[in-house]
C-alpha cells in the first residue's frame, strides 16, 4: 500500500476568441499555439503511457469556451492552415540554416513535431481534439473536470446567485455534451472561491472542487491535516487545497525548473529576428511581427546573450529534474504520512499551457515523472480526487474560507483602478437577464433564440480573462472591447425582446458570431 497519493491537476483554459467577420485574427494565435505546443504534445504524452501500460492517475479541467473552439468548424479549418503555414516555414528553415549544425538540429526538432501534430490532428482526431479526450476518458487514467461556463469570477456574481448557478449549470451541460458524462469535480474559475458556491456545486452534481493553500488552512473549524487531506462542506461537497511547495517547484520561473539554463526561451523567435521580408509571409496579415514558435535559443542566463538550444541536453535536464520532483515527493509524503498517521494527498495544480507554451519541455518532464513514479518508487501513487474519496470517504467537515490563487490570495487582481468599472455593468446585465428569464419563461420561436443569445452575450461578457488582462496591462485595448461588445449587444438584446423588435437578420448575424453553448437554455436564469 502506498503511504500517499499525489494528484497532479491541470488547469486547461483559453477565453472565446473567435473572429468570423476577419479573414484572419491575431488573438486567434492564442488557441492555436496552445494546440501545438501543449494539447497536441500532452495528447501524445498520454497516449504513449496508455499504448506503455503505465498507471497513472492525472487530472485534467477543460473549460467549456476552451472545448467550444475545439469543436468549431472555423477555427478546426483556420488552425490547419495556420499549421500547414508552420510546417511550410520547417523547410524553408531547413535550407536557411544547413550551413549552421546548431541551428539545423533544432529546426530537424520542429519539423519532426510539426509533422507528428499533422498526424494526430488531422488524421487520428478527425481535426478535432475533443476526440482524442473522449479515448483518454474511457481508458480511465485522465479524469476530466469542467470550469464556470466562461470563466467567470464567482465571488463577484456572488449577490445574484442566478448568474453563479448559469455558470455552473452551463458549463455541467456543455461538459457533458462535448464528452458524454456529467463532470465529477470542478475548477472553480482562478481558484476563486466564495462560502456558499458549494449550494450551486452540489445541485449541478460536482463532489468536489479546488482551493488556494489558505482556502483550506483558514477553514473553520481549522484542518486537522492542513492542505494533505480535503475537507468536506457541510453540503458533503469536498474541498482540495494547493499545496504550495510542489507547485512552486514545477511553476517558478525563478526557482523553479522552468528556469534552467538548458530549457529552450520563450522570448527569442525568429519572427523578430530574421528580415522582414523573409519572414513576411508567416507573421501577421497586418504585417505586424509576432511569434512563430520557431526560437533557436536556450534560457542561457539572466543576459541578452543566448546560445544555441540543444534538444539532448534539454531532454536530460528535464528527465533529471523529474527524477528530482519524485523524489522531493517521497520525501514529503514518509515524513507526512509519519506525522499524521494516514495516507495524505499531495494536491499540485498548474496551468496546462505551462507544459509545452512556457515551458517547452514541460510534457517531456510529464512524461518522465509519471514512468518514473510507476517503476522508481513505491512510496506514493498518483490519483485523481474522485479515486481518492472513493478510497477515504471520511474526511473532517469544515467550512474553507474565501480565496483564489491570484495575486495576495483574494480577489484584487480582478477588482482594481484598470477593471473595476466593468462590475456595475455586470451587475446591472445579471439583474436584466433574470428579470427577461421570468417575464418570458414561455417564450418561443424568435424571442426564444433572443433570450438564448443574450444569455450567452452576458456569460462571455463576465469572462474573467478580460478583468485579468486589464490588470496585466498586456492586450488592454481588446479585453474593453471585448468587455464592451458583448455587454452591448446584450443590452440591444435586452431592449429589443421587451419593445418585440428583434430584427431576424441583425440576430442570426450575432448568433453567428457568438456561437457556443449551442443547447444553453435562458431558463437557467429564471
Amino acid at each position: 500500500m502506498p503511504k500517499g497519493y499525489l494528484a497532479l491537476v491541470l488547469h486547461t483554459h483559453l477565453p472565446f476568441v473567435r473572429h468570423p467577420e476577419y479573414e484572419e485574427f491575431l488573438e486567434e494565435d492564442w488557441l492555436f499555439e496552445a494546440i501545438i505546443e501543449t494539447y497536441i504534445p500532452l495528447i501524445h504524452v498520454f497516449e504513449g503511457l496508455e499504448r506503455d501500460e503505465i498507471p497513472y492517475g492525472i487530472t485534467l479541467s477543460l473549460s467549456p469556451t476552451l472545448m467550444a473552439m475545439l469543436d468549431d468548424p472555423l477555427l478546426q479549418f483556420r488552425f490547419q492552415r495556420w499549421l500547414e503555414r508552420s510546417i511550410e516555414l520547417s523547410y524553408k528553415e531547413m535550407e536557411r540554416t544547413r550551413l549552421e549544425p546548431q541551428a539545423h538540429k533544432v529546426v530537424q526538432m520542429y519539423q519532426m513535431k510539426l509533422e507528428r501534430a499533422r498526424e494526430i490532428f488531422v488524421n487520428r482526431c478527425r481535426n478535432n481534439l475533443i476526440n482524442a479526450f473522449r479515448r483518454l476518458q474511457e481508458a480511465g487514467n485522465v479524469e476530466f473536470i469542467t470550469c464556470g461556463a466562461t470563466h467567470g469570477y464567482l465571488p463577484f456574481m456572488a449577490n445574484n446567485p442566478s448568474a453563479v448557478r448559469a455558470q455552473i449549470q452551463v458549463a455541467v451541460q456543455s461538459h457533458q455534451n462535448h464528452l458524454g458524462r456529467k463532470p465529477r469535480g470542478i475548477w472553480l474559475p482562478e481558484c476563486a472561491y466564495y462560502p456558499g458556491v458549494e449550494q450551486f456545486l452540489e445541485e449541478a452534481g460536482i463532489r468536489y472542487f479546488f482551493t488556494d493553500t489558505h482556502g483550506v488552512l483558514h477553514a473553520e473549524p481549522r484542518p486537522k491535516y492542513g492542505v494533505y487531506a480535503p475537507v468536506v462542506c457541510p453540503n458533503g461537497v469536498a474541498a482540495f487545497g494547493r499545496d504550495a511547495e510542489s507547485s512552486k517547484q514545477v511553476w517558478s520561473s525563478k526557482e523553479g525548473y522552468p528556469g534552467d539554463e538548458n530549457y529552450r526561451d520563450f522570448y527569442r523567435d525568429i519572427g523578430f529576428d530574421l528580415d522582414y521580408d523573409y519572414i513576411r509571409p508567416y507573421i501577421a496579415s497586418t504585417g505586424q511581427r509576432k511569434m512563430t514558435g520557431f526560437k533557436y535559443h536556450r534560457i542561457t542566463g539572466d543576459t541578452d546573450h543566448k546560445e544555441y538550444y540543444d534538444p539532448d541536453k534539454a531532454m536530460e535536464k528535464a528527465a533529471e529534474h523529474a527524477g528530482n520532483f519524485m523524489f522531493n515527493r517521497e520525501r514529503q509524503i514518509e515524513h507526512l504520512h509519519g506525522v499524521m498517521g494516514r495516507e495524505p494527498i499531495v494536491v499540485a495544480p498548474y496551468d496546462t499551457e505551462l507544459y509545452g507554451h512556457w515551458w517547452f519541455e514541460g510534457p517531456d518532464w510529464l512524461n518522465f515523472f509519471i514512468r518514473k513514479t510507476a517503476y522508481d518508487q513505491d512510496v506514493f501513487e498518483m490519483t485523481t480526487p474522485s479515486r481518492y474519496l472513493a478510497k477515504l470517504p471520511e474526511q473532517q467537515v469544515a467550512a474553507p474560507s474565501g480565496s483564489s490563487w491570484g495575486h495576495q490570495g483574494y480577489h484584487d487582481f480582478w477588482l482594481g483602478e484598470s477593471n473595476d468599472w466593468i462590475y456595475p455593468h455586470l451587475h446591472q446585465g445579471a439583474e436584466r437577464m433574470v428579470e427577461l428569464a421570468r417575464k418570458h419563461r414561455n417564450a418561443s420561436g424568435l424571442t426564444e433564440r433572443a433570450l438564448n443569445q443574450a444569455a450567452r452575450e452576458l456569460l462571455l461578457a463576465q469572462a474573467s480573462d478580460w478583468a485579468f488582462i486589464m490588470a496585466s496591462k498586456t492586450m488592454v485595448e481588446y479585453a474593453v472591447k471585448r468587455t464592451r461588445d458583448h455587454l452591448q449587444r446584450f443590452n440591444r438584446l435586452y431592449d429589443d425582446i421587451n419593445n418585440h423588435t428583434v430584427r431576424p437578420d441583425w440576430l442570426a448575424q450575432v448568433e453567428s458570431k457568438d456561437n457556443l453553448f449551442p443547447d444553453i437554455d435562458f431558463r437557467v436564469y429564471a
